[in-house]
């Protein structure tokens, strides 16, 4: 069996940025980061608001090699989340949807046939855990709890930090290289789908879920933090008028939220369908239409009375009134012309 050294070559951290300047927490604490960025390093969303508990907890993986899962429903931006930390760390980061297709050759690698000296010689590929083991790259599977359980038992091998991966394929072991860290996300906490809302996802072994050192559940934000991040993606509607219908819009997705919790309806609204249902609103320069084509049309038909009276709660207008497609073309040609 041959242990294989992690590639000393790959930089290191080599200076550090502070909490409170770089994430408006406050703390004084100082975290390693890299001075210069490389094409792995996500691009830097400027708008992005942090949440603290959720940024501490990627931290301290970041810093101390901690093992960090963050669950939480779907579009709480769990995954941009951890992006978003490594980008202002200029730490590389790399994403892997581990879906139903994702295989155990996928991440370990495979026998390829390769041209060497003009003759075609079979040569073992790394996949991609053992390329990012031995770098210094931040690896975020998202969707964990969708994985194979073949799949899962790889990825066990590697969440302890100072875990060695062997790769009995090859005779190899490999030491994980310094900065190499490793994250995941999922809409449960390995118990499988309570819900109903998350099909596909599987009961994760307790003794793996064991091994993640820090998790950590990232919620929905408040009312006014969550209309701060859609008018920041929408800035045509930072007006009184725009800023107002923003946050109607944000009261009835809160709205929704708490019908789905009480079991009144089978759909939740997330932030990211609330910034779509703006983005769509000034296509259509109709916001009940836009409302009806973002989310209406994704809930059980026999939700859309309750849905329609959420909507006439909050705007004290009647949708289907106002969802009308021959008012929102009118108004789509007044703003081509």
């Amino acid at each position: 069996m041959k242990t294989q050294k992690t590639n000393d070559i790959a930089p290191q951290p080599d200076t550090e940025v502070s909490v409170r300047e770089t994430f408006g927490i406050d703390l004084d604490m100082q975290v390693p980061a890299f001075s210069a960025p490389t094409e792995l390093v996500p691009e830097r969303d400027d708008d992005y608001l942090f949440d603290p508990a959720t940024t501490l907890a990627i931290l301290a993986g970041f810093c101390t090699d901690r093992r960090v899962l963050v669950s939480g429903f779907h579009g709480t931006g769990k995954s941009t989340h951890i992006e978003q930390v490594a980008s202002r760390l200029n730490w590389p980061c790399l994403r892997i949807n581990l879906d139903s297709h994702v295989s155990r050759i996928d991440l370990i690698g495979k026998d390829a046939i390769v041209l060497q000296d003009g003759k075609q010689v079979t040569e073992f590929q790394d996949g991609i855990l053992p390329w990012a083991y031995q770098r210094n790259v931040a690896l975020v599977f998202d969707e964990y709890d969708a994985g194979r359980p073949d799949v899962m038992f790889v990825i066990q091998r590697v969440l302890e930090s100072s875990g060695r991966l062997t790769l009995l394929d090859q005779s190899r072991v490999i030491t994980p290289h310094p900065s190499f860290r490793l994250f995941a996300t999922a809409n449960t906490v390995g118990l499988g789908d309570t819900t109903g809302l998350y099909h596909g996802t599987q009961q994760i072994n307790q003794a793996q879920m064991d091994r993640w050192s820090i998790t950590t559940v990232l919620n929905y934000l408040d009312q006014d933090k969550e209309a701060a991040i859609v008018l920041a993606k929408n800035p045509e509607f930072d007006t009184e008028e725009g800023r107002e219908t923003v946050a109607h819009m944000v009261a009835l997705a809160d709205l929704t939220r708490s019908a789905f919790s009480n079991g009144d309806l089978s759909t939740v609204m997330s932030p990211r369908t609330v910034i779509t249902w703006a983005q769509n609103t000034t296509f259509f320069n109709n916001q009940a239409l836009a409302f009806e084509l973002t989310f209406l049309n994704k809930c059980d038909p026999v939700e859309r009375d309750l849905l329609e009276e959420l909507y006439q709660r909050v705007f004290d207008r009647d949708l289907s009134a106002d969802a009308s497609v021959i008012g929102a073309m009118q108004g789509m040609s007044k703003k081509a012309s």
